[in-house]
C-alpha cells in the first residue's frame, strides 16, 4: 500500500513539476496586455516571477519559458535589452542574454539536446547545454538557437537563421545553419555614428 502511494506521489510530482505556478500566474496576467503596450509593466511582472532582468530592459510580449526545476534561476537578461515576443525559452540549461541585446519576435532558444541512441530509439539521454548571447548582439525575428549556441558581442543574426555553435563578435551571420557573411565595419561598430545594420532574411 505504502509502495503504491509513494509511486503515485512520484508520478503526480513529475506531472505537476513543469507547471511553475508563479510563472503560470504571471503569464496569465501578461496575456491580458496588448502586444507592444505596457512593456514596463510586463517586464516588472516577469521580474516578480523571479527572472533576473536588468534595468531599462523592455519585454514587448509573452515569454514562454519551460524546463525542469527552478527555471527562473537559469535565465538572465541584461540591462537596456529589447525582447520582442513571443519568445520561446527552453531553460533545461541556463540562457544568458547580455546588456543591450535585441531579440526579434518568434525567436526560439533550445538548450536541451540528446545523445544519439541505438536504432531502436535514436532519442538518447538528455544532454543540455547553455546558450550565451553577448552584449550588443541583435537576434532577428524567427531565429532558432540550438544547445551550446554562442553569439559574439555586437553581432547580427539575420531573421530566420539557425545558430549552431559559436558566432564571432561583430559580424553578420545568416542562414540555416547561420554562416558569417561579412564583418561589421569599424564605423558600424561605433555607437555614436548612427550607422544602421539591416537584419537579413534567410538566404534560400
Amino acid at each position: 500500500m505504502k509502495r503504491g502511494a509513494s509511486r503515485l506521489w512520484t508520478v503526480v510530482r513529475e506531472e505537476l513539476g513543469p507547471l511553475h505556478p508563479r510563472l503560470l500566474f504571471v503569464n496569465l496576467l501578461v496575456r491580458l496586455l496588448p502586444q507592444l503596450a505596457f512593456q514596463r509593466l510586463r517586464t516588472a511582472l516577469y521580474r516578480a516571477a523571479g527572472i533576473a532582468i536588468g534595468p531599462h530592459t523592455l519585454v514587448a510580449g509573452t515569454l514562454h519559458p519551460i524546463g525542469p526545476g527552478c527555471i527562473t534561476s537559469r535565465l538572465t537578461i541584461g540591462a537596456n535589452c529589447y525582447i520582442n515576443a513571443p519568445t520561446f525559452l527552453d531553460l533545461t540549461a541556463p540562457i544568458a542574454i547580455g546588456d543591450g541585446v535585441g531579440v526579434g519576435h518568434h525567436t526560439v532558444f533550445i538548450t536541451e539536446g540528446h545523445t544519439k541512441g541505438p536504432p531502436t530509439k535514436r532519442l538518447g539521454e538528455s544532454d543540455p547545454q547553455p546558450i550565451i548571447v553577448h552584449a550588443g548582439a541583435w537576434i532577428g525575428a524567427e531565429v532558432t538557437l540550438l544547445p551550446g549556441a554562442i553569439v559574439g558581442a555586437g553581432s547580427v543574426i539575420g531573421a530566420g537563421s539557425l545558430v549552431v555553435g559559436e558566432i564571432p563578435a561583430n559580424v553578420v551571420a545568416v542562414g540555416r545553419p547561420a554562416k558569417v557573411v561579412r564583418a561589421l565595419t569599424a564605423r558600424e561598430r561605433r555607437p555614436d555614428t548612427g550607422a544602421r545594420v539591416t537584419a537579413f532574411h534567410t538566404l534560400q
